[in-house]
């Protein structure tokens, strides 16, 4: 069972539409399906919200420490309420994967991620659960700094809001621990567009021919 949801980003107007920040646009998405806006809370450094259910509360963060102190938040709130690892699904930007796509999965290394290199650090694990949100790479690893804190254009954009909207399918399933599902639903691919239908011929006209 999933008790904390994060997303990751960085705080302040500026970071808002950069890519790094696809964690904060699955939890903003998040909290508006479960009907609850995440506030500020000064004693786990971050925007908090709960939501109550009958298995008991549910907590989604926003850590506000800027990505590479990600833990401090996500280890503080976890500690306070005795959240084990594998009770928390962290969502965040992945390079490896195109806009549109996505991957969830257990453990693992971080691959260099900030933010998680150093949930892993202040959690002492790295057994919590990942959602990758596919941003594509640029190329070069020299300008992957610059293209996650830049602006995605309009059509990797609506991908990345495609795939949190096909994932946020699957997040009762999540809550309820039901993983296998959870995971069939989101790894999904979406079904191909049917091709259009052969316009039908006017009367008289001939048919196709190389001639």
């Amino acid at each position: 069972m999933i008790r904390l949801l994060v997303g990751l980003g960085n705080p302040g107007p500026e970071y808002e539409a950069t890519r790094h920040n696809a964690g904060f646009w699955w939890i903003d998405e998040a909290a508006r399906t479960l009907k609850v806006s995440p506030v500020p809370e000064r004693n786990y450094f971050g925007l908090v919200a709960r939501v109550n259910r009958p298995a008991g509360p549910i907590w989604l963060l926003e850590p506000m420490t800027f990505m590479n102190l990600s833990g401090k938040s996500v280890a503080a709130l976890a500690r306070f309420f005795k959240i084990a690892p594998e009770e928390i699904l962290v969502v965040h930007d992945e390079l490896d994967l195109m806009p549109g796509q996505m991957k969830i999965k257990q453990g693992g290394s971080h691959a260099g991620h900030n933010g998680l290199k150093d949930i892993h650090a202040q959690l002492g694990s790295g057994d919590y659960w990942r959602l990758r949100l596919g941003i594509g790479h640029p190329g070069v690893k020299s300008e992957v700094i610059n293209y996650v804190l830049r602006k995605p254009p309009q059509e990797h954009r609506e991908a990345i809001e495609k795939a949190i909207e096909q994932s946020l399918g699957a997040l009762d399933l999540l809550l309820a621990g039901d993983m296998e599902r959870a995971m069939m639903k989101i790894h999904a691919k979406p079904p191909r567009p049917k091709p259009p239908k052969p316009e039908p011929k006017a009367p008289g006209e001939p048919s196709e021919g190389p001639l």
